[in-house]
């Protein structure tokens, strides 16, 4: 029964409440939530590499960071209210991306499109080989898939076992996984999996850097958006 009620308040956190998503991610995070996100841009190529794919944009802040730094993107989201926020978030900051409601075992791009592609806090969805397999065929030889999968905040007691708790909501864990566990989940023989811990103040981040290794593709260096869309 309890499992089944997580998955409910989980279901809407992400679609009719899904304008609660960012009040629920600062408070289960202390504040923390964006820095762990930005922690993927240490792992991205430089923006010139190449168009960015981003997986589950949520409410746009991490589309927002992408932006902000020079980089092209296109950003996709099976919830409409995401969708929603996020085309309304990037309005009021006066800026503009690419945004496609899609399931991500079925990505509406032509292979070989993209230099990256960056996932933050991701559910399992990530982890199905039909995500992984999708994603090696959208990248170009060598890119990389850069997964923030866990935040976690330092300390121990009954402050940690709440936020511990109150990670459940939002579909999350907050236990930092060690190399082997990150290859168990990760079981993609088209990637190089390595595994990062990120420290931010009192707190850390794990980043999974994912490289494609299949080179069955010729290269192809700043894809057109034009390019980069199945039609």
């Amino acid at each position: 029964m309890l499992s089944k009620f997580w998955r409910f308040c989980f279901r809407l956190l992400y679609n009719e409440f899904a304008f609660t998503y960012d009040y629920v991610s600062r408070i289960v995070s202390l504040g923390h939530w964006r820095n762990w996100q930005r922690s993927a841009l240490r792992y991205l190529p430089a923006p010139d590499a190449g168009m960015i794919l981003e997986l589950g944009h949520g409410t746009g802040n991490m589309q927002i960071e992408l932006l902000r730094a020079g980089y092209q993107s296109v950003a996709l989201d099976l919830s409409p209210y995401m969708g929603r926020l996020t085309r309304r978030k990037l309005r009021q900051a006066g800026l503009n991306a690419d945004l496609v409601r899609s399931d991500a075992q079925d990505l509406p791009y032509r292979a070989n499109a993209f230099a990256a592609a960056v996932c933050t806090f991701p559910t399992s969805y990530i982890l199905a080989e039909s995500v992984l397999d999708e994603l090696a065929r959208v990248l170009q030889p060598s890119g990389r898939v850069v997964v923030v999968l866990v935040g976690q905040l330092r300390g121990k007691g009954l402050r940690r076992q709440l936020i511990g708790q109150l990670y459940r909501f939002t579909g999350q864990g907050d236990e930092l996984l060690g190399d082997s566990a990150v290859r168990e989940l990760f079981s993609a023989p088209r990637f190089c999996i390595e595994n990062h811990i990120v420290t931010i103040g009192n707190s850390a981040a794990q980043v999974v850097v994912l490289t494609a290794v299949s080179e069955s593709i010729p290269r192809q260096s700043n894809v057109s958006l034009d390019y980069a869309r199945h039609l």
